[in-house]
């Protein structure tokens, strides 16, 4: 650009800051605003746990994974890849591995020291950093802020609007921005919860002993689809990275029936035949539990799970193995948006070009969960995130360019 143009980029999770980031480096002045006390709370959280950046599937999969969006996603992972997302962490001293999963980590697994240089990066590249900088709405073409020194106006020559879904609205992201933006022209679709525990009706006795203890390994089947992974037993039901991989189609069918049926295969490294050949093995005199530990490895949960279906377990070896290789339950409801990982809903995508501006607000631009795509654990939000991100900055140079 010939002469320094003004961007403001308003959430400073990991959208906001690689499109901050990528217009710094393309000489705009950069200024984030930040509602919260500190930035990336949100990023901070996942990385709790091991902060997983991205997947080391192909990126025909990988696309694959967004559902309704996978069209436009596959175009932002055309512009910021799994390959780019990896080379950015390790610039910014920050190497990674690949775990059996096929998941992507950095080595120190926690987002903090990633965030750390990221920040100190974007320092360097002469981004302000606003926090405690809340975006209330525009007036008179500027937009309007409220700040500890009272409210601040804003006139940017472009804005990134990169604000969040509604998960986990204590750390930021609370929808807010939706009804403002709608009074703009802007049609967004309705919030809804994604990367989501889903409720079952246990037992007093199996909720009491059980909540806490996951199922692993296991394979979840709804309707066509078979995802292996682990499950978490909760008081209300069932939650863990295999049950948010189905999350947006057993919402869906809880949305449209009220209920949603979900098989769990609590051996899914041995076939039928093979299981109800170990389960021929007399019993002798051990309990039921300790049996079905020793011949058919199961864990405690996964017993405990099996005496959930009424009646009886079945006699036979053949039966047991079944019921074993196929526990049917029943999803009774969805845990709401503030338990959830990620929202789906949000401004839908025909509402911006593939800059990702507001046809409604030429000079404005969305990035990350604010918009309308969804995708499951395991990386895909996090690389789908920051490459959006990637594309709105590079919509808003050309944009300014033009």
């Amino acid at each position: 650009m010939s002469d320094v143009k003004t961007v403001h980029v308003i959430g400073a999770g990991p959208a906001g800051l690689m499109a901050a980031e990528r217009l710094a480096r393309a000489g705009a002045a950069v200024t984030v605003h930040e509602a919260m006390p500190s930035v990336a709370r949100k990023f901070l959280m996942a990385g709790r746990g091991g902060l997983n950046l991205t997947h080391s599937e192909g990126l025909e999969g990988f696309a694959g994974r967004y559902g309704e969006a996978t069209g436009t996603v596959a175009a932002w992972l055309e512009a910021f890849s799994p390959t780019h997302l990896i080379g950015w962490a390790e610039g910014l001293g920050q190497a990674t591995f690949t775990g059996s999963s096929g998941r992507v980590f950095p080595r120190a697994m926690k987002a903090s020291p990633l965030l750390r240089a990221w920040l100190g990066r974007l320092g360097e590249l002469g981004v302000e950093m606003r926090t405690r900088s809340r975006l209330v709405g525009r007036r008179d073409g500027g937009w309007v802020f409220a700040t500890p020194e009272g409210e601040r106006v804003e006139t940017p020559d472009a804005v990134v609007l990169a604000l969040g879904g509604a998960s986990w609205p204590r750390l930021g992201s609370d929808g807010t921005w939706r009804d403002w933006l709608q009074a703009e022209g802007v049609a967004v679709a309705p919030f809804r919860p994604s990367n989501v525990g889903f409720d079952v009706a246990w037992s007093e006795v199996f909720a009491d002993r059980f909540a806490g203890e996951p199922l692993k390994p296991v394979a979840l089947t709804h309707g066509d689809r078979t995802v292996r992974g682990e499950a978490m037993v909760t008081r209300y039901g069932l939650e863990g990275g295999a049950v948010y991989a189905l999350s947006a189609s057993l919402r869906d069918a809880v949305e449209r029936d009220g209920s949603a049926a979900l098989t769990v295969d609590l051996r899914p490294d041995l076939t039928v035949e093979a299981l109800a050949g170990r389960l021929a093995k007399p019993r002798g005199k051990d309990s039921a539990t300790n049996w079905l530990r020793k011949v058919a490895g199961l864990s405690p949960v996964a017993v405990g799970l099996l005496r959930e279906i009424p009646g009886d377990l079945p006699a036979g070896a053949d039966k047991l193995a079944k019921r074993i290789k196929a526990v049917r339950l029943t999803l009774t409801g969805v845990q709401g948006l503030a338990r959830a990982i990620s929202s789906a809903g949000g401004v839908r995508l025909d509402q911006v070009d593939q800059g990702l501006m507001l046809t409604a607000m030429p000079g404005v631009f969305v990035a990350g969960e604010m918009l309308d795509w969804e995708a499951p654990t395991g990386g895909y939000l996090l690389q789908a995130s920051m490459a959006s991100g990637v594309v709105a900055a590079e919509g808003v140079m050309g944009w300014l360019e033009r």
